[in-house]
């Protein structure tokens, strides 16, 4: 389809466009169907979400605009729009599968450095065509097959080669923990919404079939180095093979924890989850444990103390292995260790 030209249209119809367009965004429509049927660049639609948000109609209308200055820009809505629309949470290492206001504010912040209410983020979903809704649970999207698959055949192979040459099998995973999380409620003045700093860190956790637990917190995203920093202690000091099951998750599939696995000359393997399957991993039960029993409930001043708090928690589950061996007994994990 050819893009439309908007120099060649009066201010006064432009004006008149942009008006259309958000209105049928508000009614429900998708903010890139409706800037398909005009036929404009798919970046003009969140610009002009942009001016509504900041200016309300009055930002639509040609000439000066009046209104507080925007905080997000039309190319910030739209990866915003299209995380929300494309993703699941879980894709984005977050521990829960729906989105949520406070979720995506964590989102915006992580990505773009803005600070935004729940209030705020909803007002921005509903301007963007979102709605809060109740979802069709499709498992995450994943494959039953794929998955049953996973289940009694490919995983029992797996276990069957580890017996054979005396391998420790390892399941493991990353996560994010920030301050601000909080299992409960909290009390405050009815005139002001409670607000919290955050702080955050990631966690990178594996643990065997016996229920022993090996971690590393680091600050910042998880990266291809820290992941084979991660990978090195796994195997230090290792006598017997080690065979890792992890998910499809991009950083696992660098090039350079590729040549990180290839140096430790085979003793080494590592095998991919189903993807979009993190019920099958127990180690999501180890952050589960973290961020409701170990976090949640916290008063957290910073990150030091955020770290601390994390690496007490982790250190208690590695004591009890009877603690982690419950993990997999959960729905979906039960599968691992028979």
């Amino acid at each position: 389809m050819k893009i439309q030209d908007g120099r060649k249209f009066s201010p006064k119809a432009l004006e008149e466009i942009r008006i259309r367009a958000v209105q049928r965004v508000q009614d429900g429509e998708s903010p890139e169907k409706v800037i398909k049927t005009l036929g404009f660049a798919r970046a003009s639609i969140y610009n002009w979400l942009a001016r509504y948000r900041a200016g309300g109609w009055h930002g639509l209308k040609t000439g000066i605009r009046t209104g507080r200055p925007q905080k997000l820009s039309g190319s910030q809505l739209t990866w915003i729009y299209r995380t929300v629309v494309d993703n699941d949470p879980l894709q984005m290492k977050f521990s829960f599968a729906l989105w949520t206001r406070g979720m995506i504010c964590v989102l915006i912040h992580r990505q773009f450095g803005i600070k935004l209410s729940d209030a705020s983020v909803g007002r921005l979903l509903r301007k963007l065509g979102l709605s809060c809704q109740r979802p069709l649970f499709r498992a995450y999207q994943q494959n039953a097959e794929t998955v049953e698959q996973w289940k009694q055949t490919v995983l029992p192979e797996i276990k069957k080669r580890a017996k054979q040459v005396g391998a420790t099998l390892y399941f493991q995973d990353e996560s994010g923990i920030h301050s601000d999380f909080h299992s409960g409620t909290t009390w405050a003045s009815s005139s002001r919404t409670s607000v919290i700093e955050a702080t955050g860190a990631n966690m990178i956790g594996a643990i065997d079939l016996r229920g022993q637990l090996q971690f590393m917190v680091v600050e910042g995203s998880v990266s291809s180095e820290q992941i084979c920093d991660f990978l090195a202690r796994l195997m230090h000091g290792a006598q017997k093979p080690v065979f890792l099951i992890w998910d499809g998750y991009p950083t696992h599939r660098s090039s350079i924890v590729r040549e990180c696995i290839d140096s430790f000359e085979g003793k080494l393997e590592v095998f991919t989850l189903p993807s979009r399957s993190p019920e099958l991993n127990p180690t999501e039960q180890v952050w589960n444990n973290v961020k409701n029993h170990g976090i949640g409930r916290k008063k957290v001043f910073g990150l030091d103390q955020l770290k601390a708090n994390v690496i007490g928690q982790l250190r208690r589950l590695q004591k009890p292995s009877s603690i982690v061996m419950a993990f997999f007994r959960r729905p979906g994990c039960s599968y691992a260790p028979a």
